[in-house]
């Protein structure tokens, strides 16, 4: 049986108990930033200027990659499509550049400039809707990675057609929660964890004899939030889940989640629920995590190969497990109605 107060998950109302060993520091902390709650725990850091600090950053970043928020370098690239280069900010050319590269190695499964199809569904607005079939094709005739120009010399980004548009939401939090890791890490924090919506980053090892690996809850994409089909151990890595279960609509009974097929102009669909991505840098776990749910168990499965210290959890409607190598003695499946099917048997 788990117990629970060792397991930590997306959300983080159980870090509250880990926080409540620790005297003299303020428990884990919340802000609403990047369109998502937001929580951080310094444990035996866990001081106020500390605080200010991280999320002071947080919103910094938030007025950078915003693509709902006027007057960011984001809404200035986009409203300047077809028309001129904007001048852009260190983070968002690096974060562009770490994009570009994942849709390259994709085949363009992982693009940057899927905004277009983005806006016509309003999938996590109070208004999706299912377009028509011409409004689809013509968001799709946008949406093209090739078509980003970064000019390195002036520090300039150019979408080179008229209704082009950027969303960086596979993987700003994951670049975000990058950041914040830098920042305490430069404050001498050695243990502390950062939720960035789902995006994960756990520094250090858990409180408690011997220490060891945090123990993160592997959601399961079929039950309410907090319901878990599995345990991770992790330490100074970053872990980041992209399923069906996390924005959708339903409608004439059927659900509609936000992972869009660059192909169709339609949610993915291909009998995965989930892909949780165990790595380094949590931008690169951002982004593996949608780019290998819309690839794929097969060609999902070699992206993730192709980044070193990488690795996968595949969860499948036929209620199948299915881990990369590199996770199987990291991972506990807890739930009896999956099946795990260990990396040894798949080949």
């Amino acid at each position: 049986m788990l117990r629970l107060r060792h397991l930590i998950a997306p959300g983080f109302f159980l870090s509250l108990l880990l926080a409540a060993c620790v005297p003299h520091s303020m428990g884990p902390q919340s802000h609403f930033a990047l369109g998502t709650i937001c929580t951080v725990n310094l444990f035996e850091k866990g001081k106020p200027e500390l605080y200010g600090r991280v999320f002071s950053r947080l919103r910094e970043l938030e007025d950078i990659f915003s693509a709902n928020k006027e007057g960011t370098d984001l809404d200035r690239i986009n409203k300047n499509a077809g028309l001129a280069p904007v001048e852009a900010g260190f983070e968002l050319i690096e974060v562009l550049e770490k994009a570009l590269k994942y849709a390259e190695i994709s085949g363009g499964f992982f693009d940057p400039s899927i905004g277009p199809l983005i806006k016509l569904w309003g999938i996590g607005t109070d208004t999706p809707r299912i377009p028509g079939e011409e409004e689809i094709r013509a968001a799709r005739e946008l949406i093209n990675f090739r078509d980003i120009e970064i000019n390195h010399d002036e520090r300039t980004v150019f979408l080179k057609r008229s209704g082009m548009a950027l969303d960086l939401g596979a993987i700003a939090k994951g670049y975000a929660a990058d950041e914040l890791s830098k920042l305490l890490v430069g404050e001498g924090v050695e243990r502390a964890i950062i939720d960035l919506g789902g995006d994960i980053f756990v520094m250090g090892e858990r409180a408690g004899k011997g220490g060891g690996n945090w123990r993160i809850g592997i959601q399961d994409p079929l039950k309410e939030r907090g319901v878990y089909l599995g345990v991770l151990g992790a330490k100074n890595r970053s872990v980041v889940t992209s399923g069906t279960y996390e924005r959708f609509f339903e409608e004439g009974g059927k659900r509609y989640h936000h992972i869009f097929s660059v192909e169709s102009g339609f949610p993915v669909e291909n009998g995965l629920l989930s892909v949780t991505v165990v790595s380094d840098k949590c931008a690169d776990a951002d982004a593996l995590s949608t780019a290998a749910f819309a690839l794929g168990w097969e060609r999902g499965r070699d992206l993730i190969s192709q980044v070193s210290g990488a690795a996968g959890i595949f969860i499948f409607d036929d209620l199948t497990v299915r881990v990369t190598e590199g996770l199987e003695s990291d991972f506990a499946l807890t739930a009896t109605e999956y099946v795990y099917i260990a990396f040894d048997a798949l080949f």
